[in-house]
């Protein structure tokens, strides 16, 4: 049964999650002009990768990890600050995004060498 494979599942799992954030970032009034400026800027860490695959796979998957966005958000809740969590929920969205496209984290020996599959 395909639909139960796991790299099926995890696509499904991020369509989901990416529709609820971008029904999020609409219903808590965000600005759509912020949110296409800045859907794209998580992969300028791609630029890492001029200093080699190494060097590249660490930039690109610190940018590309759920983690770093979620403190963000964190930090923009505890402190009643809109702003760090509607760039904390684009982040997400540019991630949930890469992972329904198949673009997972980059192991360092290539970069078509991720944790979902070789692109």
């Amino acid at each position: 049964m395909a639909w139960l494979q796991p790299k099926f599942l995890l696509r499904v799992e991020s369509l989901v999650t990416t529709a609820g954030l971008l029904v999020l970032y609409g219903r808590a009034g965000g600005s759509w002009v912020l949110f296409f400026a800045a859907i794209l800027v998580p992969d300028l860490s791609i630029l890492g990768y001029a200093a080699g695959p190494r060097v590249g796979a660490a930039t690109y998957n610190l940018a590309h990890t759920y983690s770093l966005p979620v403190i963000l958000a964190g930090f923009g809740l505890l402190g009643a600050h809109p702003p760090p969590v509607y760039i904390a929920v684009i982040w997400l969205t540019h991630i949930g995004v890469d992972r329904i496209l198949g673009l997972g984290l980059k192991y360092p020996t290539a970069f078509k060498d991720t944790h979902l599959t070789r692109v």
